[in-house]
């Protein structure tokens, strides 16, 4: 037996989000004006989100009612299958056993619909008729672009141009659902021509392309800008990955000693991670979540926890985070999802409290592990995703040498088929490793003059 599939009805769609916030011992530090350094009211807010999104940012209530049309349009490829991963528990010749949820399924091929779909839908209800944003590996760019078309919203990505000349079918995928593409940093905006000026060959950042999509929003009060990660409502729409997680293990009679999720800016490790952390919050569990990052962007690791710009150029809030500084320009890796600079408040306060950890991977641990995953359980998964099957295999092996059972469950964020040039590099033995040094992080941190934080 290779793997077993749980799955739920329609009607098991959780009709709620978790909102964590309710639950932390430590609420997350407000956002800063970047000028005044002062804590920012929701109107500063306003030119960018819908009221609704606003009020969900804010909002220390502990369930937030998902809207029927968005719950029916989860329907599409919701409740996500999860997987006990027999044939890998095999190669791996572990006590462990260990689970996967599948985000792939969705049309995006990954996780990012999730938030997509409800920003659309509140979008729509304010009357807002086209939405920008930035994507680094795609995905979230393609998510959006579906959602946009769903709703009849005009939507403009701008993309982190390693990926965008890297990873040109997610930009075909976006242009068949209507989105225009750029590639980031460009000519279109004041943000990205002063950082051309800088640097005509600049492989561009999230940072840098989230300074472009604010530039634009705030120009247009018919536009409106969506983030796909970072800010609290985004993480609180992904939690619907985790609550059926825990309805399809108690169909399996099972609970994990451990979750494990790719990090880039959040959303994806808060997603399936937080409805099992609230057990911990709550006194009733003692689950280990763990956040696995890239070692050429290691905010949680080898960052600082200090308020910082969510952007390159200065047009966000000061937010309270994990970061490497917001000038922090990460090696192009493939995993271009996980290439940003910062964390989200909720995801650094947790691990300020130590409430959660992170493990740092390398390049070619992760896609060896992606290559094991695949020839055992026959998903190919995105390089984002790898990072969190190379963590779980780290744990499976732990559990071997000290004889134990563990339970492990990771988010399998996505499938790898727009990747392939990635494996085929990583196959024919020419994937370049990446890690950044520690010079390279303090010199980015010594251009911070942001506020410290304690």
């Amino acid at each position: 037996m290779a793997q077993k599939k749980y799955t739920l009805s329609e009607a098991e769609i959780p009709e709620q989000w978790y909102n964590i916030v309710a639950d932390m011992p430590n609420k997350p530090l407000p956002p800063l004006h970047p000028g005044t350094k002062e804590p920012i009211g929701p109107e500063m807010l306003m030119p960018l989100f819908p009221m609704e999104l606003i009020k969900q940012e804010v909002s220390g209530d502990k369930w937030v009612s998902i809207p029927d049309e968005v719950r029916e349009m989860y329907k599409i490829w919701r409740p996500t299958p999860l997987f006990r991963a027999y044939g890998l528990e095999k190669m791996l010749d572990t006590p462990a056993k260990i689970y996967y949820k599948y985000e792939g399924v969705s049309p995006a091929g990954s996780h990012k619909p999730n938030t997509a779909i409800p920003q659309a839908y509140y979008n729509k209800q304010e009357g807002v008729k086209r939405i920008t944003t930035e994507t680094g590996a795609g995905q979230w760019g393609s998510a959006l672009s579906f959602a946009c078309q769903l709703f009849g919203i005009e939507c403009e990505v701008y993309m982190v141009k390693a990926s965008y000349e890297g990873k040109p079918y997610r930009k075909m995928m976006m242009n068949t659902w209507g989105s225009t593409v750029y590639p980031s940093p460009s000519t279109r905006t004041e943000a990205g021509r002063k950082i051309l000026a800088q640097d005509p060959d600049s492989p561009g950042s999230l940072g840098i392309a989230i300074s472009e999509a604010v530039e634009l929003a705030m120009q247009d009060d018919n536009t409106k800008y969506a983030l796909g990660s970072v800010l609290n409502h985004v993480l609180m729409h992904q939690t619907v990955i985790g609550l059926e997680s825990i309805k399809q293990l108690e169909q399996a009679g099972d609970f994990p000693d451990i979750v494990v999720a790719p990090f880039g800016g959040g959303s994806n490790f808060a997603g399936i991670a937080f409805p099992f952390l609230r057990y911990n919050l709550e006194g009733k569990g003692n689950v280990r979540c763990i956040a696995a990052e890239p070692a050429s962007c290691p905010k949680l690791t080898r960052g600082v926890f200090r308020y910082d710009l969510g952007d390159t150029v200065g047009m966000t809030p000061l937010l309270p985070m994990y970061t490497l500084g917001h000038n922090f320009i990460p090696a192009p890796i493939h995993a271009g999802g996980l290439r940003y600079h910062g964390a989200g408040a909720i995801v650094s306060q947790l691990l300020n409290d130590g409430l959660i950890e992170a493990q740092a991977l390398k390049q070619l641990e992760c896609f060896d592990a992606g290559v094991k995953f695949a020839r055992a359980e026959g998903i190919i998964p995105a390089p984002e995703a790898t990072h969190a099957i190379a963590t779980a295999i780290r744990e499976a092996e732990i559990a071997k040498e000290e004889g134990k059972s563990k339970t492990i469950l990771f988010n399998l964020c996505g499938h790898g088929h727009f990747d392939m040039a990635a494996y085929d590099q990583y196959l024919s033995g020419k994937l370049v490793e990446h890690e950044v040094t520690q010079e390279e992080i303090l010199a980015s941190l010594a251009e911070l003059d942001t506020p410290t934080i304690g």
